[in-house]
This record gives structure tokens, C-alpha cells and sequence, in this order.
């Protein structure tokens, strides 16, 4: 297996489009999307809204999704805006997702969201993000359209640089070329990729957003709500523009179909990239050929080994991650003190790594071993907060506190890789348990007990999953007996496959 320092793989089917980044051989992050269930995010709809709540400040409108679309009053007001992105919020930027979505300072105020939208009003709005569990898309009518170098601001005239560019003669010169080319009322974020680039190319940039919305607004003005005005481009398409920058080695694509439309794409868009596009021709799969799937594998396990014999559990729920840090098999060579931090400095790595993989958002805890130093404490902080900066979603990290637990947050846009690739178990219904088969038996005999008084002198015919069969013909029998012997039943016992383990039926025969 050949390994460049940065590589974009792609495995594409009519079924399923996966898309794989790999940094030094490793898996860094992946991307899914399967048949129609395309991602959403950036889609623009025209909607109509069904509901106004003004207490949660928001709207309910439909988009022509199942479930509608939410949308908060700071969400279609337009807020005021400064020019410096990293103090404004603005630096977590369209290279981090497919759109950008405008917030208000905390102290700026938000009219009532009954002021502003009416019940059967038409919107022209955008998911800002995926539906996640029982909830509806997240919508905004600040309309962003994202290019290669620029991030169009429909909305708004601010001008913010991505704040991954840290030169400040660059950010300045970026800064005065989309003063120049941008049109009135409208604004634009540098992404990363601008850095070094001519005049000529961000105003062909530029030129061709401002075009791509005219033609939007026009079919918007035209289609009657609830309708889809503009999609998003497809997974492969969105990997090239987002993230085929130049420390990228080189895409590999195993359909020559889908090879054929990036080629088209870059050669649009992109000519100095083609080049770098490869059709992969090789023996095996190239997920197995890259050794992606068995990362895959491995990134659905709760509990994931470190290489010190250390490891950390992961645990999900719909609102909340925690994550365990435990010592394991490693005892360390000197004092405990020194054990621990070594293993909470390795755990460190994994959890950013696993963080990506995962795609894991929204409140996470994660739970150190406890560390007695507070020294050895900021230690691990900074080495969490520094290992982060690479991480492409938004974090906030408060300080480790003396039980050893680090509060955080990262933006969450669409669904974790354990959701997107797996489903709740039918037996324990996401739980993680099920009822012992002993304690279904003593329930069973209780149900028995309660209607006797019906069943008292009757066959009975007792229906149950062949373990649970099993367990009562085993060393059960005579409790069985003894329900008989004292009401005057008989119970046949029945085994059925088509029994969840905890479900069982008694009838009269």
C-alpha cells in the first residue's frame, strides 16, 4: 500500500458513496452518503411557514421533508457584523462545514420572532444542519453559497478570513481584493484554500457565486413552497472543493464513472488539481486496499485500546458523550502520579482522533484518571487543547477540574458515524442490556401466580424464546412444578423463534 502524507480515497457504488481521509496512512475522517438519503446540509428550499412559537423565538416551516424545518429568529434576521473574523466567530468558516451560519453577539438583541414571520409566509431558507434523531433540519435564511476560494454572504457585506491563514499581510491583502470585487449588500469569507491566490482567480470565483445565485433567487421566485431550489453537490464533488487543498497528495477513485465527473469538475473549477486525481484499477477493494474498513470496524467499538495496554470507553447518547480513560493492563515503571499521566496523554491522541472519526458533537465529558498534581492536570489540558487545533469543527474546552473530568462542546452538523452506520438493537432497544433470563423466569412465574384464579385446574400453554425454553426446563422445572402442584395446572411449555428474549404469552389450551 502506497502512503502519501495526505490522501482523499474514494469508493463510490449506486448504493453507497463513501469518502475516506487518510494522513499518514491513517484514517482521519470519513464520509458517508447512501442512495436518495444525500446529505442536506446547504441544500436551499423555498418553505412555508406552518407554526410561529414565540416562546422559543422560532418557527416550524415546511420544506417538503418529513418533518419540518426549524428556524430561529436569529436565524432570519440579519445580524450586525464586524470585519475582524477571528474576534466575531466568523473563523469557523465553510471549510469546516458546507455552510456558514451567522450568530448574534449574546448581548444583541433579537426582535420577536412574531415581528418578523407570519404563519403561511414563503421563505427562501438553507439547512444549516442535518435532521439528528426526532428533530427537523436546522434552517437559516442566511443564504451562503461556497466556492473554492470564497464563501458567498447573500445577507450580509462583512468580509471575514479564515483563521487558518495567520499571515498578516496575506490576511490584509485577501482582505482589500474582496473589498474590490464584491458587489453591494453583499460579503464573502476567505477560506483556506485562498491563501497565495491571484485577483483574477478570487474574482472568477467570486463572478461565478454571484451568477450561481442569481440563477437560484430566480428559480426560487418562480417555484411554489414547499420545493427544493438548489442541492448541494454530491459527496465526491464536495470532497474535491472542500478538501483537496495543497498539502493533499492526491485523490483515489474506484469508479470510473465518478473519475470521469471529477475530472470534469477539477478541470472547471480547479486545473492545477487534475493531475492529482487517480482511477484506482488495483486487485482488491480500495477500502480494504488502504486498510480503511477494518478502521471502520473498530471506530463502531464502545471500548477502543491505547498502545501503552491502557484504553478509553465511549458512550453515546442522543445529547450527550462520555469518555472513560482507564489504566488497563499498563502499570507504569515509577509512581502512580507518572502512570497516570502518561496514560491521560495517550488517551489524549485517540480521543481527538476518535472525536473526528466519529464525528461525535455536541456536550462531551471526558473522565481522566485522576491526577493528584495540578501541574500534571494543565499538562493534559493544554496537550487536549493543542492536539484540537487540527480539528476542522469548532470546540470549546473548559479547564480539567479535580475529579479529572473535562467538560467540552463540538459542532455537531449531521450525524455520528455510529448512527449513520448502525441501528438500535431490537432487543435492548439501545440500552446496552437485557433482562437476565433468570429474572424473565421469576416474572413469568409471577404472571402464573396473579392469574390463577382463571387458570387454576386448566391446561396452560406458555410461549417463550427457546433460551428462555431452555432455562425453565433446565434447573427451573421444579418451580414450574410447583405452580402446577398448587393451582391444579398444567403448563406446556412452547419455544418460538419469533419470541424477543423478553417477550413471553400464557393462553388458556
Amino acid at each position: 500500500m502506497q502512503k502519501g502524507n495526505k490522501l482523499i480515497v474514494i469508493n463510490a457504488a449506486p448504493y453507497e458513496t463513501r469518502v475516506a481521509t487518510l494522513e499518514s496512512g491513517v484514517l482521519a475522517e470519513f464520509l458517508l452518503e447512501r442512495g436518495d438519503d444525500r446529505n442536506i446540509i446547504g441544500n436551499i428550499f423555498k418553505g412555508k411557514v406552518i407554526r410561529v412559537l414565540p416562546g422559543m423565538q422560532a418557527a416550524f416551516v415546511d420544506i417538503g421533508m418529513e418533518k419540518a424545518g426549524f428556524l430561529y429568529a436569529g436565524d432570519f434576521v440579519t445580524p450586525r457584523l464586524g470585519f475582524d473574523s477571528d474576534e466575531n466567530g466568523d473563523e469557523d468558516l465553510a471549510e469546516e462545514i458546507d455552510i456558514h451560519v451567522a450568530r448574534f453577539p449574546q448581548e444583541e438583541y433579537i426582535p420577536p420572532i412574531e415581528g418578523l414571520i407570519r404563519e403561511g409566509q414563503h421563505l427562501i431558507v438553507q439547512v444549516a444542519k442535518e435532521p439528528l434523531g426526532t428533530k427537523g433540519a436546522r434552517i437559516t435564511s442566511h443564504i451562503t453559497l461556497p466556492g473554492r476560494y470564497l464563501v458567498l454572504l447573500t445577507w450580509s457585506g462583512h468580509i471575514g478570513i479564515s483563521r487558518r491563514i495567520e499571515n498578516p499581510d496575506e490576511r490584509m491583502r485577501l482582505h482589500e481584493i474582496v473589498e474590490r470585487i464584491r458587489l453591494n449588500g453583499m460579503g464573502a469569507i476567505v477560506r483556506t484554500a485562498a491563501e497565495g491566490r491571484t485577483d483574477a482567480e478570487l474574482k472568477a470565483d467570486m463572478d461565478y457565486l454571484v451568477q450561481h445565485w442569481d440563477t437560484i433567487r430566480k428559480k426560487g421566485e418562480a417555484a411554489s413552497a414547499p420545493a427544493l431550489i438548489h442541492r448541494e453537490l454530491s459527496l465526491p464533488l464536495r470532497a474535491v472543493r472542500d478538501m483537496f487543498t495543497a498539502d493533499m497528495d492526491r485523490i483515489v477513485v474506484d469508479s470510473e464513472e465518478e473519475f470521469v465527473r471529477i475530472q470534469d469538475f477539477a478541470s472547471q473549477f480547479f486545473p492545477g488539481l487534475r493531475d492529482r486525481i487517480e482511477l484506482f484499477q488495483g486487485g482488491q477493494p480500495i477500502f480494504e486496499h488502504y486498510g480503511i474498513e477494518i478502521e471502520l470496524a473498530r471506530a463502531l467499538d464502545k471500548k477502543v485500546w491505547l498502545k501503552s495496554g491502557g484504553y478509553i470507553v465511549i458512550e453515546q447518547t442522543e445529547a450527550l458523550t462520555v469518555i472513560d480513560v482507564n489504566t488497563g493492563k499498563y502499570v507504569g515503571r515509577t509512581s502512580l502520579e507518572e502512570t497516570t499521566v502518561k496514560i491521560n496523554l495517550e488517551a489524549v491522541k485517540e480521543i481527538v482522533y476518535q472525536l473526528r472519526l466519529r464525528n461525535i458533537g455536541g456536550i462531551i465529558i471526558i473522565d481522566f484518571i485522576d491526577m493528584k498534581n495540578e501541574e500534571n492536570r494543565d499538562k493534559v489540558y493544554q496537550a487536549l487543547v493543542e492536539t484540537l487545533r487540527d480539528d476542522r469543527s469548532k470546540t470549546t474546552i473548559c479547564k480539567i477540574s479535580e475529579l479529572g473530568l473535562v467538560e467540552m462542546t463540538r459542532k455537531r452538523v449531521r450525524e455520528s458515524l455510529s448512527r449513520s452506520l448502525s441501528e438500535a438493537c431490537p432487543y435492548c432497544s439501545g440500552e446496552g442490556i437485557i433482562k437476565s433470563k433468570k429474572t424473565l423466569c421469576y416474572e413469568i412465574f409471577r404472571a402464573l401466580e396473579r392469574q390463577a384464579p382463571i387458570l387454576a385446574g386448566k391446561q396452560v400453554s406458555l410461549y417463550v424464546h427457546p433460551a428462555l425454553a431452555e432455562e425453565m426446563f433446565g434447573e427451573h422445572r421444579r418451580f414450574i412444578e410447583l405452580i402446577e402442584n398448587r393451582f391444579g395446572m398444567k403448563v406446556n411449555i412452547s419455544a418460538t423463534e419469533k419470541f424477543h428474549v423478553e417477550q413471553y404469552q400464557i393462553d388458556q389450551s
